[in-house]
C-alpha cells in the first residue's frame, strides 16, 4: 500500500522560526504537485484516502503534499498565538513550495483546500506576484468561499481549543464525532482512521487532540462585524483567481451558503459546483463519489481552454 513520508520545512516568524511538517506521497521528483490543505483544527493525514487515490490513478508521476499547518499535527506551535492566521499560513506554504521546487522543479501546481485550507488556496491563487514555483493551475475549494456564515463560526467556537484528555483513540474519536456530524455518514472504520492522526499520547497515559489549543485565541477575538468586513478582501482574491476551479459543497453546509456557492459559479474563475447530499461542513473526501469528483477534475489531461501539461517529470 502506498504510504507517505514525513518531511519538514523551516519557516520564519517574528520569534525566529518554526518548523512545518508535511506528508509527501508519490514520486518525490514529479513535476506535477498537488497540495492538499486541511481545515481549522485538523491535520494533513485527513487526505490519506484522496492522496493514495490520486497517486495510484495518475497516468503521470505525481507528488501529493499534505502539510500539517503550523500549530497542528507534527508541526511546531507558535510562540505568539496571534500568528495563527492566513498571512502566516500563506508564508509557510510559500516556504514549503520553494523547498519542493529546489528538490525537483515544480512545473504543474494544483491545490485542494478544505475550509481553512481553501482560504489559503484562494490567497495563493488570487494574490498577484507571489513567488510561486508555478501558477496554480487547478483549484479545489472544499466547502468554503468568500462569505463565511457567522452562525457556523459560532458553532466552531464552542469546541475549538478544547483538546481534552481521553483514555484512548476510540474515546477521542467518539468525542470528535459529537462535534463533527456535518462531515456526513462514515463507517466506524472510516471515522477511526480519520481520528488516528488527530491525537497524541500524554505523559502518564491517555491521549489528547493533536493541535495547539491557542489556535482558538485569534479565532475568539473575531466578531461578526470583523468577519463581514473581511468579505470584500476575500471576494477580491476570489475574483482574481485564474486557475480552473472546482467548488465542493456539503448540501447541508452551515458555513458555505447555497447562494454564495451560486455566486462563485458566476464570478471570478466561475467555479464548477458539485454538491454532496447528506453532508454538511465539510466533506472529508473519503467517500468514493467525493474522491471521484476531485480525482477526475485534477487528473483529466486537459480541460477546455487549457494547455495540456508536459509528459515529463
Amino acid at each position: 500500500m502506498t504510504v507517505p513520508t514525513l518531511n519538514y520545512v523551516t519557516c520564519p516568524d517574528p520569534a525566529g522560526s518554526h518548523r512545518m511538517a508535511y506528508w509527501l506521497w508519490g514520486a518525490a521528483d514529479a513535476a506535477h504537485v498537488v497540495v492538499c490543505a486541511h481545515g481549522l483544527s485538523r491535520q494533513g493525514r485527513d487526505f490519506d484516502v484522496l492522496a493514495r487515490a490520486l497517486v495510484e490513478r495518475s497516468p503521470l508521476p505525481l507528488r501529493v503534499v499534505c502539510p500539517d499547518v503550523v500549530g497542528r499535527g507534527r508541526s511546531d506551535w507558535l510562540a505568539d498565538p496571534m500568528g495563527y492566521g492566513i498571512p502566516t499560513y500563506v508564508g509557510d506554504m510559500l516556504q514549503m513550495l520553494g523547498q519542493l521546487h529546489a528538490a525537483s522543479p515544480v512545473r504543474t501546481l494544483d491545490w485542494v483546500g478544505t475550509s481553512m485550507g481553501g482560504l489559503i488556496g484562494m490567497a495563493l491563487a488570487g494574490t498577484p506576484n507571489l513567488p510561486l514555483p508555478a501558477p496554480v493551475r487547478r483549484l479545489v475549494l472544499n466547502d468554503v468561499g468568500p462569505v463565511i456564515q457567522w452562525t457556523a463560526l459560532q458553532r466552531i467556537g464552542t469546541y475549538l481549543g478544547n483538546t481534552g484528555r481521553f483514555d484512548d483513540v476510540q474515546q477521542a474519536a467518539d468525542a470528535m464525532w459529537q462535534v463533527s456530524q456535518g462531515f456526513g455518514p462514515h463507517t466506524p472504520e472510516q471515522w477511526l482512521a480519520l481520528s488516528q492522526a488527530m491525537v497524541k499520547p500524554l505523559e502518564g497515559g491517555g491521549v489528547t487532540l493533536h493541535y495547539d489549543p491557542a489556535i482558538a485565541v485569534p479565532f475568539r477575538k473575531l466578531d461578526e462585524a470583523a468577519a463581514n468586513a473581511g468579505q470584500a478582501a476575500l471576494w477580491a482574491a476570489y475574483d482574481a483567481i485564474r486557475a480552473r476551479t472546482l467548488l465542493l459543497r456539503g448540501a447541508r453546509s452551515d458555513l458555505l451558503a447555497a447562494d454564495t456557492a451560486q455566486d462563485m459559479t458566476r464570478r471570478g474563475p466561475r467555479a464548477r459546483l458539485v454538491a454532496f447530499e447528506g453532508v454538511g461542513h465539510a466533506p472529508t473526501l473519503v467517500a468514493p463519489d467525493q474522491v471521484e469528483a476531485v480525482a477526475s477534475f485534477l487528473l483529466t489531461e486537459s480541460l477546455p481552454d487549457e494547455e495540456p501539461r508536459s509528459r515529463t517529470g
